[in-house]
């Protein structure tokens, strides 16, 4: 028989309230393991980088259409020997021969790659045989090349020139096939400005049983001005109320806006819901030092929560 003081015991506990959330440590929980993107970073910005940020971290090179598809293999070489992890877009319509994409693959094999972004590249006319994402994850050119595991592109926010249908085929497309050939598969998604589609498009996708690990895009700290012209770019479809949500279109058009919100919100879903395996993956368009610098103190949990639903980053 249960004594009566431990009865009341057990009672006290099932009436005690729930623990009150942590923003800090839940906004520092959710940035283990956050990447960083940038283009071609330069010799004094790999060096700059590598004081800033622990080692290991990814640091996704992404492709541009009008540049030599070979020149992120010189940044995938300095970035491995100041010990980050580079992760090459690899933007199949930029490659005028499968020859060259070979040729790309075994730079990157050097400097010691074994994941790689897949995607068919901003080309509106590739410019060799391979026309998307798919040919090239199908083809066995990425095993060959000791290439273990891709990243292929989410849209939360949808694309401007495909159905969500089409969007949602093909990524279950792309993960059954990456499977059954061997390939391990995480979705890195486009750059967004709003906590609840993100949150509903990975909710949905877990719904439909899909589990593999997200990466969600999110703008580092830059003026909004640059923010705008990347939205554009990109098709992101809700840019300017998303703009204007977070930055309270209060500030001047050319002064700074940062994801504080967005992480926020991001990271607080994360504890409340069952999100899966979610990481936070910044854009630099306002300079790879600057984001670096930023996220970093973040993580670390240096911040100062404010009653907007953000934070500051606090002085070191």
């Amino acid at each position: 028989m249960t004594s009566a003081p431990l009865t009341a015991q057990r009672d006290i506990a099932m009436r005690a309230p729930a623990p009150l959330p942590d923003p800090i440590a839940d906004i520092a929980d959710a940035m283990r393991g956050w990447s960083l993107e940038a283009t071609l970073p330069t010799e004094k910005e790999v060096a700059a980088l590598a004081t800033i940020v622990a080692p290991k971290t990814p640091v996704y090179l992404s492709a541009v259409a009008t540049r030599d598809p070979m020149a992120p293999v010189d940044a995938a070489v300095r970035l491995a020997a100041a010990g980050l992890e580079p992760v090459p877009h690899l933007a199949v319509r930029n490659f005028a021969s499968t020859a060259l994409l070979e040729r790309f693959l075994a730079g990157m094999t050097e400097a010691g790659v074994h994941r790689v972004l897949v995607i068919a590249g901003d080309r509106d006319r590739p410019a060799g045989s391979l026309r998307d994402a798919m040919e090239a994850i199908d083809s066995g050119v990425l095993q060959r090349h000791g290439i273990g595991e891709i990243g292929i592109a989410g849209y939360p926010e949808g694309h401007p020139g495909i159905s969500e249908q089409e969007l949602d085929r093909a990524l279950r497309e792309k993960i059954d096939i990456a499977a059954e050939i061997g390939l391990k598969v995480n979705i890195v998604t486009q750059f967004c400005f709003e906590a609840d589609p993100i949150i509903r498009w990975i909710e949905r996708l877990r719904d439909f049983g899909v589990e593999n690990p997200v990466r969600i895009g999110l703008a580092g700290p830059t003026n909004i001005a640059t923010l705008l012209r990347y939205a554009r770019r990109c098709g992101v479809q809700s840019s300017a109320q998303g703009l204007a949500r977070q930055s309270g279109l209060a500030r001047h058009l050319f002064g700074m806006s940062a994801p504080d919100g967005l992480v926020r919100a991001i990271a607080e879903a994360r504890a409340a819901r069952q999100l899966g395996d979610v990481a936070l993956h910044f854009f630099s368009f306002g300079g790879i030092a600057a984001t670096a610098r930023w996220a970093s103190a973040v993580a670390a949990g240096r911040i100062i929560p404010d009653a907007a639903g953000g934070f500051q980053v606090a002085p070191p």
